[in-house]
């Protein structure tokens, strides 16, 4: 038995402050597989921490009787400092108050830092490239002098992913179906996860252009490939950013459903052994992100949406109203808001007051849309 409980405190950034961050280890130390599960990196999103809340006990529970044959570390709430990003009574988990920085951009380009010292060292050997790559990125990580409690936050998250086979970060959307952010390379290697999850949805992207957390570790080992074409380097971790609904779906009976699915899922992996029932149905393949129009107003107004989600839509086809609230015809005038592709309504908004450029919906389509090819993918 190795459940194990760990707390680690961050002096805050002003006199007084500190922030405890709590975190739990699992499963027999020297496993061959390590899964690095956390969530709420924007921290006003719940229902990931709802989900680990009751993944723990069946966790604990296998390890009490043997069942794990992997090491596991869990994060049910990664972001501490986050929780307490409140103004008047609202909850700004997404942002750093100090910064203005989103909690899931801007993290590091690992390769780069690490190119100089790993250069001539990398083989025809696959594992022992592999090791290279993570004992050079655990050595970059001790080398780096945080000041702020944010950037070491940041470092300690990266220490315990770096070195990961399995890493899911658990985030939610405003108000959405089921879905799944993650790397071309990793479908479809991670369909059962979106089988168990049962997703609307996965939308892949090499590089979706904001440096988010689940794209950290796959862009290590793809540019390691391209910098050594000579060398045989896996990519070896699968990350994917899991979108569990909306920030209201955070209750018990969801929470248990999304950590059946979890569980499910690692030990039909066989890195928990025990019996789970099989899936009954098929999550849909994979698409690229570029595919996925982010529609957005134009102007300020009120939204009056004609959709729902996981409704169809046709190019063209009104997905919203958007009333006016100034201007010669306020609170007279509506303006349709219309699909530029044709797919399924993956999210909306659920404040219904926009300003300008706000993102209302996302439509899923198959085909790679011109303004989204190359470009940055994110709300933000």
């Amino acid at each position: 038995m190795t459940f194990q409980q760990h707390t680690r405190d961050f002096p805050g950034d002003a006199p007084g402050q500190t922030t405890t961050l709590y975190w739990y280890e699992l499963g027999p130390q020297d496993a061959p597989t390590k899964v690095h599960l956390q969530a709420a990196l924007h921290a006003d999103e719940q229902p990931g921490t709802m989900a680990l809340h009751h993944l723990l006990p069946m966790l604990r529970k296998a390890d009490e009787n043997g069942q794990l044959k992997a090491r596991f570390v869990v994060f049910p709430s990664v972001n501490p400092m986050g929780l307490a990003t409140r103004v008047l009574r609202r909850h700004i988990g997404r942002y750093d108050l100090e910064t203005g920085v989103n909690y899931n951009r801007r993290w590091p380009d690992l390769y780069p830092a690490i190119a100089e010292a790993v250069r001539g060292k990398l083989t025809a050997d696959a594992a022992a490239n592999v090791a290279t790559l993570r004992k050079a990125v655990g050595a970059w990580i001790d080398q780096q002098t945080p000041v702020t409690a944010q950037q070491k936050l940041r470092l300690h998250i990266l220490r315990s992913a770096h070195d990961a086979d399995i890493v899911l970060d658990l985030h939610c959307d405003d108000e959405s179906l089921m879905h799944i952010f993650t790397s071309p390379e990793m479908m479809p290697g991670l369909q059962d996860l979106a089988d168990r999850m049962g997703v609307a949805a996965t939308l892949t992207a090499e590089d979706s252009g904001g440096g988010s957390f689940d794209e950290v570790l796959p862009n290590l080992y793809r540019k390691a490939q391209r910098d050594n074409p000579q060398a045989s380097i896996p990519i070896a971790v699968e990350t994917a950013t899991l979108e569990y609904r909306g920030q209201a779906d955070t209750n018990d009976e969801m929470g248990q459903l999304d950590a059946t699915g979890l569980f499910g899922f690692l030990a039909g992996r066989g890195l928990i052994d025990a019996d789970v029932p099989p899936v009954e149905t098929s999550a849909p393949p994979a698409t690229p992100f570029e595919a996925t129009e982010v529609l957005r107003t134009t102007q300020p107004g009120l939204l009056a949406y004609r959709v729902t989600l996981g409704d169809r839509v046709k190019a063209g086809d009104v997905v919203a109203e958007l009333i006016a609230m100034d201007g010669p015809e306020a609170f007279l005038a509506r303006t349709p808001i219309r699909a530029g592709t044709s797919g399924f309504v993956l999210s909306r908004a659920s404040a219904k007051y926009v300003p300008a450029g706000a993102s209302v919906a996302k439509i899923v389509g198959t085909e790679v849309l011109p303004t989204r090819a190359g470009g940055y993918l994110l709300e933000d």
